[in-house]
């Protein structure tokens, strides 16, 4: 029988959010059918055991709050914060938040997929930065809907290439929020149309060449399996024949289209530009102790290289290979950390890659990417724990997945040796301590 405990006991937040859990519980394992979910406490028991490595686990010597995929919901953000204990909500215009005691002492890590869905996309960059500018420490982690924006307006007026050309288009439905927003708020009410070429033209610059499906199978195919490529060209077929019509349901023309890309170059782009330190301080993951932080997973080239060069290294390769080969990085192992779903169209995680992020000290990986109502999960792949942060937390989402409510949800690693897990959509905290599952206790439990 699972008994509870006091919040208080891990998390110091008194918050009035409404439907916050004031007790603690063991991690439940079998939650509901999600086949990734772990279902068993020999496996997980398994899969936490450190003594074929050597090195036990590790915990940060300061808490780590975890929040993920957030898409554009500055209320659900703001909600996440708060359920945190690090953060109040003073009201006041010029420093809305303040760091408590709490926040002083801990690690804001922001799981990516910052923007997309609506509906608040430039007021919800606006919070992380109000987050930042209280003095706290943010890490800011790279998800795929962040850098499809990235990669997006980078195209833009730029020479056009096979394996990139197509990335704006590709943003697809999802961004169309987005360009909106920049639209009301920055060229409705100027003279936008001021050196934007006609319709056509700009149609042209925006959308791949019409040759594009017949040559990008023999660009991709060195670094792209013959699953992947399949699966871009359906994709890029619906996205290329909807896109537009996307845009008019907006209100969009494609010259509106194309004066917001311009105009999203000179703010994420250019160091004064309001969002100019969004991309910048992004990177790719973040380790601490025996956790790693990334936004979708792993693969084995990318556990190789952790393994032999460390994270750092791999967050310089990250912007080193932005500025220098968009195609070279999107279709990468490293884009894995930010898009992999672990399908066969992806690149592969075997044993083998988490043997060696295991020899390196990485015993669970920390990540969002994959929404999960019910709170986040506990999954196993290849015999590597992955604490599952994304508890859909933008309304969109939520609604499609009959959520009522704001969303929030953050995931606390605490150095007393915990794993905290609070959402919106759970009535308890749970709790992972590793050392509760492990095979020595299990053994006695059962025979």
């Amino acid at each position: 029988m699972l008994t509870t405990t006091s919040i208080s006991t891990f998390v110091p937040t008194t918050t009035p959010l409404p439907g916050f859990p004031r007790f603690c519980l063991k991690w439940p394992l079998s939650e509901d059918s999600v086949h990734e979910s772990v279902q068993n406490e020999k496996v997980l028991a398994k899969a936490v055991d450190t003594k074929a490595f050597n090195k036990g686990w590790v915990f940060p010597k300061r808490p780590i709050l975890f929040i993920a995929d957030a898409h554009a919901d500055a209320d659900a953000f703001y909600a996440s914060l708060l359920a945190t204990g690090g953060i109040e909500i003073t009201g006041k215009k010029r420093k809305p938040l303040r760091l408590t005691h709490f926040g002083r002492s801990a690690v804001f890590v922001i799981g990516g997929d910052c923007l997309d869905k609506g509906p608040s996309n430039l007021q919800l960059l606006r919070a992380v930065k109000q987050l930042i500018d209280t003095g706290a420490r943010v890490k800011i982690l790279a998800g795929n809907h962040d850098l499809r924006l990235l990669m997006g307006i980078l195209v833009i007026g730029e020479k056009r290439e096979t394996g990139s050309e197509h990335m704006f288009v590709r943003m697809g439905r999802k961004v169309i929020p987005l360009l909106a927003e920049v639209f009301d708020e920055y060229l409705r009410a100027s003279k936008w149309e001021k050196g934007i070429p006609d319709e056509k033209e700009c149609r042209r610059r925006l959308f791949p060449a019409d040759d594009w499906f017949e040559a990008f199978p023999s660009v991709a195919i060195s670094s792209i399996t013959p699953e992947g490529i399949a699966r871009e060209l359906k994709k890029m077929r619906s996205k290329v024949q909807k896109f537009e019509e996307y845009c008019e349901e907006s209100g969009l023309t494609m010259r509106q289209v194309y004066a917001v890309a311009l105009k999203c170059k000179s703010l994420f782009l250019s160091e004064k530009g309001e969002f100019g330190w969004f991309f910048h301080s992004m990177q790719l993951a973040y380790k601490k102790g025996s956790f790693l932080f990334v936004h979708a997973g792993l693969d084995d080239q990318t556990c190789q290289d952790i393994a032999e060069n460390g994270i750092a290294q791999m967050n310089k390769r990250f912007h080193q290979q932005l500025s220098q080969n968009l195609f070279g990085f999107y279709y990468s192992s490293l884009a894995n950390t930010f898009r992999t779903k672990y399908r066969l169209a992806d690149k592969p995680l075997t044993s083998a890659g988490v043997n060696s992020v295991k020899a390196a000290g990485i015993y669970a990986l920390v990540r969002g990417h994959v929404s999960h109502l019910q709170g986040q999960k506990l999954s196993i792949r290849e015999g590597l724990l992955h604490i599952e942060g994304d508890v859909t937390l933008d309304r969109n989402s939520r609604h499609k997945g009959g959520a009522v409510g704001i969303g929030y949800g953050v995931t606390v690693i605490e150095p007393a040796g915990f794993v905290v897990a609070i959402s919106a959509d759970y009535p308890y905290a749970k709790v992972f301590n590793p050392k509760h599952y492990s095979l020595k206790n299990h053994a006695s439990t059962h025979h």
